[in-house]
């Protein structure tokens, strides 16, 4: 008996609406102690070729971003050096018009370890994220806090 080769996974990014993804790209690479993805060299390829507008574009750390896509990427996973794409754990910011307005269906968890989770909180606040609450429960404790556009993410 033959078995069917498993397909390959497949790659995936968390994509989060925002109103200033530059901002959250900022704040979540420094919660996270990720990088911001840096797309200039391919942002620098299509202007030269006349493929998009410069309007599409803004300055952000001195170089060349998308105004309205930001992202960052776990530092040590590889990432796309024709693009700037991460090609593993990755967070895209997207511009949307509105705000946030309801509880989010999808929400990060970020782990700290033992016994640091207050210490990440305090940091974490002084990024620019708010404690909604502390929950202590049967099955752990943790908190639910918001970054700076209000999207809920857990710390424990």
């Amino acid at each position: 008996m033959t078995s069917t080769p498993r397909p390959a996974p497949l790659h995936y990014k968390i994509v989060v609406d925002a109103l200033a993804p530059h901002a959250q790209a900022e704040f979540w690479s420094a919660a996270l102690h990720y990088d911001v993805e840096d797309h200039s060299p391919l942002i620098g390829k299509l202007l030269g070729l006349g493929a998009v507008p410069e309007e599409l574009t803004l300055e952000s750390h001195g170089r060349r971003a998308w105004r309205d896509l930001a992202a960052v990427r776990h530092p040590d996973d590889p990432y796309d050096e024709e693009n700037g794409a991460g090609l593993g754990r990755r967070l895209l910011f997207q511009r949307v018009p509105e705000a946030k307005t309801v509880k989010n269906r999808v929400h990060l968890d970020v782990h700290t370890r033992e016994g640091e989770r207050e210490d990440e909180v305090r940091r974490l606040e002084a990024l620019g994220a708010g404690v909604l609450r502390r929950v202590r429960e049967q099955g752990g404790e943790w908190v639910v806090m918001a970054d700076p556009e209000g999207n809920e993410f857990c710390v424990h």
